[in-house]
């Protein structure tokens, strides 16, 4: 599995250094458009069915405030607007 090596607040991206040598830069708003939480995604209901919540999101919505490594395989980051329950995989992470 790919590890994070380094991480930046560069301007309006999150950087990421990875183990393999490889850097993303992400935009804050595709970060945090991307949330994979419940609250933003949707999750199941009994049938199976997403049922996806209206996200109302603002300007706050898209500053980056901390960002906390969780258990050497995701990152939880914590918004602007006090959003931080989307925990993204590395695997997210590489994809975006």
């Amino acid at each position: 599995m790919k590890k994070i090596i380094q991480l930046a607040n560069v301007g309006d991206e999150l950087a990421i250094a990875w183990s393999d040598g490889t850097e993303n830069y992400i935009k804050h708003e595709k970060l945090r458009r991307s949330c994979p939480c419940a609250s933003c995604q949707g999750e199941p209901d009994a049938l199976g069915r997403v049922v996806r919540p209206k996200v109302s999101l603002n300007a706050r919505s898209f500053e980056l405030v901390s960002v906390e490594e969780i258990g050497g395989y995701a990152l939880q980051i914590k918004w602007g607007d006090g959003h931080s329950t989307g925990i993204y995989s590395f695997d997210l992470l590489r994809q975006l």
